[in-house]
């Protein structure tokens, strides 16, 4: 027995994207259907975000007692309960899972369906065992972990962040195939909590990142002990004993691997399978939903976003097309996305963070009418105080100082990287950071320092050394 049910709003994916639309929705005022067949929160909350950071906060812990001689405390080397480690990673999950559960959404006012979407017209699909019709849809239904052509990977288990959360025993040898944000987060948290852990990485690891940015994140990672291998290509996979076997080449060498755990990480693909998007009208590209400016389909009154769109794959991008979403559903009013000031993290010790275009990118659409900007964090008082002098911040600039993007890598540089996401933002030039207060000792005066250090070129030269020679030769 089939039912129908008509709303303003159906949503399909009840992860960050999904959640954010559905619950700004139906708070509104507006009737919401929210569709989701898999666990509530998503990748974000179960396999992803919260999952990988609560390791890596672990991880993080275990290494700064292996640090506490430099503040003259002697301790002995942390005793890692891997197991009550994961068993930390499941109780922050718990934690927050109430926030996106399907009784919270069901008290906010939401109608919630646990079961698959598949559209069976424009403005129609069917869920479980009953027929939603509605005035918009929003289909946020997220991406999975790409899975590489590596001969031999299909015939032998591996993990992914959908699965290396459930692993309650440190891996004996970690080998890691990919070297991106999620690769490179594990690989270090894993190894500081004990395993052996190899990566191997087609190109340069973190290659989104500024390169003098991922050189601290590659020192980082030696110093860890971790293996990297990059310009590596892996070859063929296959059991070997209780792990496996992995063959590469490497610098023009065949090379073998032996490990207990094998980790794929090497980018995402959008879950577009089985909705019916023929039957909407929904044209994909490139295997994801293809959208305009407003976040919309080829089916006007169908809205894509978060990762289904292929696009940039943050959480915190989900909370910020789902604004774009409702004032375009809710509202009609046409507003169209800019993530010009976007800014991502990798949470590795030191962070990675970036905003805007590095060097590189503006110089590609700039030429060499850029200016660039550094400050080390040697140079800050706050980070000798911590013992966290590695890492610097690198600001690039048109020649007349309007702020085109930041990169830093260093201690809390997730934290710091946020004041260039609004000086971005608001189109701010260098003098507005350069001329704000910030408290002393902070880290935050790294931002300002590297403003400041934009001037130094003119502010200490010869022509301004003439010119106060001059007024104070007048007395």
């Amino acid at each position: 027995m089939t039912s129908e049910i008509s709303t303003d709003i159906c949503v399909i994916g009840g992860g960050s994207a999904g959640l954010s639309v559905a619950a700004g929705a139906v708070q509104m005022g507006a009737r919401v259907v929210l569709i989701e067949k898999g666990r509530m929160g998503g990748d974000c909350l179960n396999t992803g975000c919260v999952p990988s950071k609560a390791l890596l906060a672990a991880a993080h812990h275990a290494h700064a007692i292996t640090r506490s001689h430099e503040f003259g405390l002697h301790t002995s080397a942390p005793q890692i309960d891997f197991a009550g480690v994961m068993a930390h990673v499941r109780d922050v999950i718990a934690g927050i899972a109430p926030h996106d559960s399907v009784e919270r959404f069901e008290r906010l006012g939401c109608t919630v369906i646990t079961d698959t979407a598949r559209f069976t017209s424009h403005n129609t699909l069917i869920a479980g065992g009953t027929t939603v019709r509605a005035k918009r849809f929003v289909i946020a239904t997220g991406s999975r972990a790409a899975i590489p052509p590596i001969p031999g990977l299909e015939d032998v288990p591996f993990l992914t962040n959908e699965t290396v959360f459930e692993n309650n025993s440190c891996p004996q040898h970690l080998i890691i195939v990919g070297g991106g944000p999620i690769g490179i987060e594990m690989a270090q948290a894993h190894k500081r909590l004990g395993a052996r852990v190899t990566v191997i990485e087609q190109g340069r690891i973190l290659p989104k990142d500024d390169p003098d940015l991922v050189a601290v994140a590659r020192q980082s990672l030696e110093n860890d002990g971790v293996s990297l291998y990059e310009n590596a290509m892996a070859k063929q996979v296959c059991r070997h004993g209780a792990g496996y076997r992995l063959t590469m080449t490497h610098k023009g060498a065949e090379l073998t691997l032996e490990g207990s755990h094998l980790l794929i990480a090497t980018g995402r693909r959008a879950n577009i399978d089985d909705l019916g998007l023929e039957q909407a009208g929904v044209e994909c590209a490139n295997g994801a939903i293809r959208v305009d400016a407003r976040l919309r389909t080829s089916n006007r009154r169908i809205f894509a976003i978060g990762d289904v769109t292929g696009g940039l794959q943050f959480t915190h991008m989900a909370s910020y097309d789902a604004g774009i979403v409702i004032r375009n559903a809710l509202f009609r009013l046409p507003a169209k996305v800019n993530y010009s000031a976007v800014p991502w993290v990798t949470y590795m010790d030191p962070e990675i963070a970036q905003v805007g275009l590095n060097e590189e990118a503006a110089r590609a659409t700039h030429g060499n009418d850029i200016r660039v900007a550094t400050w080390h964090y040697a140079e800050n008082d706050r980070a000798r105080a911590e013992r966290r002098t590695e890492g610097l911040i690198k600001v690039v600039t048109t020649a007349s100082g309007r702020i085109l993007g930041a990169g830093i890598a260093g201690h809390q540089a997730g934290e710091l990287i946020g004041l260039w996401s609004l000086a971005i933002s608001r189109k701010m030039k260098i003098g507005a950071v350069a001329g704000h207060i910030a408290p002393y000792p902070t880290l935050g005066e790294i931002s300002k320092r590297a403003a400041g250090a934009w001037y130094t070129p003119s502010l200490f030269s010869k022509k301004t050394r003439k010119i106060v020679r001059l007024l104070l030769g007048l007395g």
